[in-house]
């Protein structure tokens, strides 16, 4: 395709734009506002210099939608890093621009800085546009909360309470778990995005297979953070593979998920998690205690879970979800099912078995397989395991108060 016309259809939206030979080498990386629009100054401008350069030798331009100009100042930083463009030139002129600056502390700070002492701080960058920095570091630290203090202080400060701080000054953090946070922004301005990844998926199936569930959820949710800086939409590709699976008539915005965790006939209790544009809402996150069903019959335990959830939001005349998604095969759909119809609701259901992750839709006799590779179902699978996450930890709570509760009476 011709590139002029391959740039009309670029999104008018911000991103990465990478200018590559016919051989796919990687001549020049940038970020834009609108990729549309800056990506066709190049074709459409009288161009100089190095610029003109270039530009001749262009036979590809790729891009990377991103949600936000902060998301893609980012990932250009760090494409540049790994790919070292040819027609990439480095600020000169530190004087002018901004850096990130990393003290060497006890506690490192993090914060954007115009002096550069080599032998107090590290330094990244440096960054053409401060604003843009600013609001790229307030994404890192959503998911490396770091201290920007001067100084140590006698009470605790609202980035603390806004979870942006873990609260070092007050002995909150422990001093390992505090670098642990600063390593991983490293690693993230450094551009070794898939080093770090790597290393926390390793940390993060140790601890499933230590038990230690709720601290592998987190682990997990960080890798999803860095994954969504990176990969620039990757929450509306999900939903639409999702809806192209499926064969959905629109896109599955709000899916709620239910997952039942039981040992036996006691303490049985069932989760609903709600995802909303593929993030988490936990604030419309529910459990319940099983009580209507005598026995271990998960099936049974499935139709109460779904007879509370969507009695009470019908009754309540709130919004339901476009797409239901049950932890179970065949029969556990089958009971959803059941209660949907007695509600008079004709919602989207489906089952994703764990043994082979197995996709069952109502009145089928077969499943849907989902390739492993398809990001439709790694959208289910992380709404799935949240689901089980949830559940399992109020099945828990239950039954360390149940025991707490007979050593009471002895």
């Amino acid at each position: 395709m011709d590139i002029k016309k391959k740039i009309k259809q670029f999104p008018d939206s911000p991103g990465v734009y990478m200018m590559k030979t016919s051989k796919g080498q990687i001549l020049y990386v940038g970020k834009a506002t609108s990729l549309k629009k800056r990506v066709a100054t190049y074709f459409t401008s009288k161009l100089l210099g190095k610029t003109k350069m270039l530009i001749e030798r262009v036979e590809e331009v790729d891009y990377i939608e991103c949600e936000s100009p902060q998301q893609a100042l980012i990932l250009e930083a760090a494409l540049i890093k790994e790919k070292k463009p040819k027609y990439n030139i480095s600020l000169k002129d530190s004087k002018s621009y901004p850096y990130l600056e990393i003290s060497k502390e006890k506690y490192p700070r993090v914060f954007i800085s115009r002096v550069k002492d080599k032998k107090k701080s590290l330094f990244f960058g440096p960054y053409a546009d401060v604003s843009s920095l600013r609001e790229a570091l307030k994404l890192i630290r959503k998911i490396f909360p770091f201290c920007s203090c001067r100084g140590r202080r006698s009470q605790l400060c609202l980035y603390y309470h806004l979870g942006l701080c873990p609260g070092p000054c007050a002995g909150k953090i422990t001093q390992l778990e505090y670098n642990e946070n600063i390593k991983a922004i490293k690693k993230i301005l450094k551009g070794k995005r898939m080093e770090l990844i790597s290393l926390y998926k390793n940390k993060m199936a140790k601890l499933s297979s230590l038990k230690k569930f709720e601290k592998a959820a987190k682990m997990r949710d960080k890798i999803y953070a860095i994954e969504n800086i990176y990969k620039g939409r990757p929450r509306l590709h999900e939903l639409v593979a999702l809806k192209k699976k499926l064969g959905l008539s629109k896109l599955p915005l709000l899916i709620e998920a239910i997952d039942i965790s039981a040992l036996g006939k006691n303490d049985a209790t069932g989760s609903v998690v709600r995802f909303k544009d593929a993030l988490a809402d936990k604030s419309n996150y529910r459990r319940f205690l099983i009580k209507n069903v005598k026995g271990a019959d998960d099936y049974k335990r499935i139709e109460e879970v779904v007879l509370r959830r969507y009695f009470r939001l019908i009754r309540e005349k709130k919004e339901l979800p476009d797409l239901i998604l049950i932890d179970g095969g065949k029969g556990h759909v089958t009971s959803a099912e059941r209660i949907l119809k007695k509600l008079g609701k004709n919602i989207t259901l489906i089952g994703l078995a764990k043994k082979n992750e197995e996709v069952w839709l109502p009145n089928k006799d077969k499943p849907k397989i989902i390739s492993k590779n398809n990001p439709a179902l790694h959208l289910l699978q992380r709404i799935r395991d949240e689901a089980h996450r949830f559940a399992h930890a109020y099945h828990l709570i239950r039954r360390k108060k149940r025991i707490n509760f007979k050593k009471k009476l002895k």
